[in-house]
């Protein structure tokens, strides 16, 4: 079987990356990157690159993601290219964010929406409200995180993406749990299960299950918070996304800590503390100690 030429490849890639199929992703942006260097064509190597980046973000591996990230934005600035310059910039932001660095993240995500703005993308100024919304949620300041995220979701909706509307109505959603709005956060959540699926993003579904999951825990249902954060994780580690497995671990331990199952809750306890770690994630790992210690 031939191979997809770069372009064919990478937009191949972005789609299946968009659609939660992380593995399928990886093997056509390596295409992509392989045909593009043939050529020595920068212009498709950011982009790819900074595709590559995202991908390894979304597999747990932070390190190979950041160095991608750096490659991307330095050819970014080389070809004066405001847009991939802005994109790299917003995934630098966020592995800055997952290692508890929230001001540096804030910084970066607040000059990536200004060039955003500046260029009228709705999509990259969604993401990046919703990102925002991530960090002010770690300071935290619920204030400006609710802010950013109706941001996010107003974005996404002009942008007319379902995944991308379904990805804002979730970080929209947390906020609303940390609000203790629950019939708010419960409507939220059905409406990006569906959108979701009409995208057929296995990855934004299964998001969908977590957040309710952790709805579910608000409102005392353990046992099906733990069903749904489990059933979540599968998805997850079928999809390589590895901070997901680990929020679904999470999510499972305290469930089943609170239904009375001391031995399965240390078990997701432990995966959890260990999938965190993995990715550099100590602030998470502090907020589920946090959680784990809290009284009932």
């Amino acid at each position: 079987m031939t191979e997809p030429g770069g372009e064919t490849a990478l937009a191949a890639a972005t789609a299946a990356m968009r659609a939660g199929r992380t593995h399928e992703a990886a093997r056509l942006v390596d295409t992509a990157l392989d045909e593009f260097r043939s050529r020595a064509d920068a212009d498709g190597q950011m982009r790819a690159t900074n595709l590559a980046g995202a991908i390894a973000f979304e597999r747990g591996r932070l390190d190979e993601a950041e160095r991608a990230f750096g490659a991307a934005l330095e050819i970014a600035r080389r070809l004066a290219d405001t847009l991939v310059e802005a994109r790299a910039a917003n995934n630098l932001a966020s592995v800055e964010h997952l290692r508890g660095r929230p001001e540096a993240a804030l910084s970066l995500y607040r000059g990536a929406l200004l060039s955003y703005q500046r260029l009228g993308d709705r999509r990259g100024a969604a993401e990046t409200w919703h990102n925002l919304a991530l960090s002010f949620r770690q300071l935290p300041d619920l204030r400006q995180a609710e802010a950013a995220a109706i941001e996010a979701v107003r974005h996404a909706e002009l942008a007319a993406e379902p995944a991308l509307m379904a990805l804002t109505l979730l970080g929209r959603a947390e906020v609303d749990l940390d609000r203790q709005d629950y019939p708010l956060a419960a409507r939220q959540i059905e409406r990006a299960r569906e959108l979701a699926r009409k995208a057929d993003d296995r990855l934004g579904v299964a998001e969908a299950e977590r957040v309710a999951a952790l709805l579910a825990c608000r409102q005392g249902d353990f046992d099906a918070a733990r069903a749904r954060a489990e059933a979540a994780r599968a998805v997850a580690r079928e999809e390589e996304s590895a901070l997901m497995a680990a929020e679904c671990s999470a999510v499972a331990a305290l469930a089943a800590r609170a239904a009375g199952d001391a031995s399965a809750a240390e078990r997701l306890r432990a995966e959890a503390v260990a999938g965190y770690r993995a990715l550099g994630a100590e602030p998470l790992v502090t907020r589920l100690e946090e959680a784990w210690n809290s009284p009932s």
